[in-house]
């Protein structure tokens, strides 16, 4: 992908996940679902009406799905290489722990009874 277009996804990602995740985005969001129901009775319950919220919240869901798991992918990056640098600080250099986020589940889930029991 283009640097360019890269780098201004990921600020553009950045800015809509902080302004997304604030309360007063869920209020307004609410307050539009509020306005919505009430024009219902106005418009006489419509094909259209139900079309517009129907619409609306498929392409917003649609679109929000793809800020959050660029947000979540960087995140979780950013934290594995704050791990690794702690772990190679500590001079902890099993390959075992650094190489653990490209393990199966089944295998992170076994590696995780061994480290309760000790």
């Amino acid at each position: 992908m283009n640097k360019k277009l890269s780098i201004l996804f990921t600020n553009f990602s950045s800015v809509a996940s902080s302004v997304l995740g604030r309360p007063w985005m869920f209020v307004l969001a609410l307050f539009l679902l509020l306005l919505w129901a009430l024009s219902g009775p106005i418009l006489g319950f419509s094909d259209t009406w139900q079309l517009v919220i129907n619409t609306s919240t498929t392409v917003i869901t649609f679109l929000a799905v793809f800020i959050i798991q660029n947000t979540q992918n960087r995140d979780n990056l950013a934290i594995n290489l704050k791990l690794d640098a702690l772990l190679k600080k500590q001079k902890i250099d099993s390959q075992k722990l650094l190489k653990a986020e490209d393990e199966s589940d089944k295998r992170l889930e076994k590696d995780k009874k061994k480290m309760q029991k000790k």
